[in-house]
């Protein structure tokens, strides 16, 4: 069984009307729907003030394979302790983190880049084109040479992230920009996968595309087997301590 959290900032769709069209339960709740019909996926949900930790607790940490986040207004809110945790659990303890969209300029996104994950971008939804650059990568699998969205915000270069591991889709826009909208990273033992499509009035998450996207990105995210961490360090010496070495001989000194 995978466990998977879906993080939401959950604003939009209670403030404003539009969102709420697009959206009514929440996009966390959305997505939990839409990926639910796997039948190794355990899905829970969290947002910004589920409670005093975001809904993010170390036991919801501990017990959660992939963390899926989607962020836009509200970055600044989320406690930095949180962060904290969360980036531990994914560099010590493997789990796989999702950025969709806007958690591209999330607090847990930039820390784990080390940069600062800026783009260029133009609020006016129009009509885009997602490209699959690395058609043999996992997360891609099953997934079109290239596809459609009628309406998404513009993303585009140039985008302030490390170099990826693999740029597995690129977006190219009506407007003429391109954007790099699907890379990973690996951070110590856990897998990121950033993804752009989901700006809230968008209906790009019901995009059928798009939700095997993520369904393959939960799977490829998924940590393995994790070696046996402790505050950073490893439990037990990865060697006995050897105490009957035999003595240097003499000719080997000359």
């Amino acid at each position: 069984m995978i466990r998977v959290t879906i993080w939401n900032e959950y604003w939009h769709e209670q403030t404003n009307d539009e969102v709420k069209k697009v959206y009514p339960e929440g996009i966390h709740e959305h997505l939990k729907k839409v990926l639910g019909d796997e039948e190794d996926f355990e899905i829970t949900t969290a947002w910004l003030e589920k409670d005093e930790e975001h809904g993010l607790s170390e036991e919801v940490l501990n017990n959660t394979d992939v963390l899926m986040w989607w962020g836009h207004m509200r970055h600044h809110e989320v406690k930095d302790e949180v962060v904290e945790r969360i980036m531990n659990r994914v560099i010590f303890g493997g789990m796989g983190l999702i950025a969709m969209h806007s958690a591209h300029y999330s607090k847990i996104f930039k820390k784990l880049m080390g940069a600062p994950c800026s783009l260029h971008w133009r609020a006016y939804n129009e009509k885009a084109r997602v490209w699959t650059v690395a058609p043999l990568h996992p997360i891609a699998q099953g997934v079109p040479l290239e596809f459609p969205l009628e309406s998404e915000e513009m993303y585009g270069e140039y985008f302030s992230i490390p170099k990826p591991d693999d740029i597995v889709f690129i977006t190219w826009y009506k407007g003429g920009n391109v954007f790099r909208g699907g890379c990973t990273f690996t951070r110590g033992a856990g897998k990121i996968f950033y993804f752009h499509p989901g700006h809230e009035t968008c209906p790009s998450f019901y995009n059928e595309n798009i939700i095997k996207i993520l369904k393959n990105a939960v799977r490829w995210a998924t940590p393995g087997i994790i070696p046996d961490f402790e505050g950073g360090h490893f439990k037990e010496p990865l060697e006995p301590e050897v105490t009957d070495r035999p003595p240097i001989l003499d000719d080997m000194k000359k």
